[in-house]
C-alpha cells in the first residue's frame, strides 16, 4: 500500500468516527430537550398536594379524603391565609427601618401560632378521614409522598 492510500483510509475512518460522535451528541441533546421534568411532589398550594395524595389512594379512600377536604376547605383556606399573612408580617418586620427587634419577635410569635393553627386544621381533616379509611388508605397517607419508605418496612 502506498502512503497516500493509507492516509486516505485513515481519513475516511476519522470522518466516520467524527460523524458517529456528532450523531451521538445530537441524540443526547435532543433527549434533554424532549424529556419532561419530573412533577414535584411539593406544591405551595395545599389543595394541589391533597389531590396528588388522593390519586395514590384506593378509590374509595380517595373519595373519602377528597370529600373531607372539600368539607374543611373554608377552614383550611382561612388558616392558610392567616399563616401567609403572618409570614408577610414577619418579613415586613425584618425589612422595617428603623429596625425594631421587639416587633420582629412579636411577628415571629404570631407566625408560629398561625403555623400551628394551620397544621392543626390540616391534621384534623386527615384524622377525621383516617378514622373512616381502609388500612391501605391510611398507609397511603402515611407513606406520602409515594417514594417515602414506611418506617415499619425498614425494621
Amino acid at each position: 500500500m502506498t502512503p497516500s492510500a493509507t492516509r486516505g483510509s485513515s481519513s475516511r475512518w476519522l470522518l466516520l468516527g467524527s460523524l458517529a460522535l456528532n450523531l451521538f451528541f445530537v441524540g443526547v441533546a435532543i433527549s434533554f430537550l424532549v424529556r419532561t421534568p419530573p412533577q414535584p411532589s411539593w406544591d405551595r398550594n395545599v389543595f394541589v398536594r391533597f389531590e396528588r395524595m388522593a390519586e395514590t389512594l384506593p378509590p374509595a379512600d380517595s373519595r373519602l379524603f377528597l370529600d373531607q377536604i372539600a368539607a374543611d376547605r373554608p377552614a383550611i383556606e382561612a388558616a392558610q391565609t392567616a399563616y401567609r399573612d403572618a409570614q408577610t408580617n414577619y418579613r415586613d418586620a425584618l425589612r422595617a427601618e428603623p429596625f425594631d427587634a421587639a416587633a420582629l419577635r412579636n411577628a415571629m410569635v404570631q407566625s408560629r401560632a398561625a403555623r400551628q393553627a394551620y397544621d392543626e386544621t390540616i391534621q384534623n381533616a386527615i384524622a377525621a378521614t383516617a378514622a373512616k379509611m381502609s388500612t391501605d388508605g391510611r398507609r397511603g397517607v402515611a407513606d406520602w409522598p409515594p417514594r417515602r419508605r414506611s418506617t415499619s418496612n425498614q425494621k
